[in-house]
């Protein structure tokens, strides 16, 4: 198991599948049958993915402001084939 967490931990970030991770971890945890040391795993587990979730956000917001011009400096200019707007 130990080995499956750090692939994990170094493996690049799909959200979904983390978003479904963490949602799954919730539920053991809200069942309250696990032992004090798997609810802390767990638990450390899910900051992880929160974490993780919360980077992959950050980037696609990133990449939506720039994208539609919006971080302020970046400027949006016509493909060279498309005709003038006006």
């Amino acid at each position: 198991m130990t080995k499956k967490s750090t692939k994990t931990a170094t493996a690049p970030v799909d959200f979904e599948a983390a978003l479904k991770e963490l949602e799954k971890l919730v539920e053991q945890m809200e069942k309250g049958e696990l032992t004090l040391e798997e609810s802390l795993r767990d638990f450390e587990r899910g900051i992880e993915l929160t974490r993780k979730c919360q980077q992959a956000l950050q980037k696609a917001e990133q990449r939506v402001k720039l994208l539609s011009g919006k971080d302020g400096g970046a400027e949006l200019l016509p493909f060279e084939n498309d005709p003038p707007s006006n």
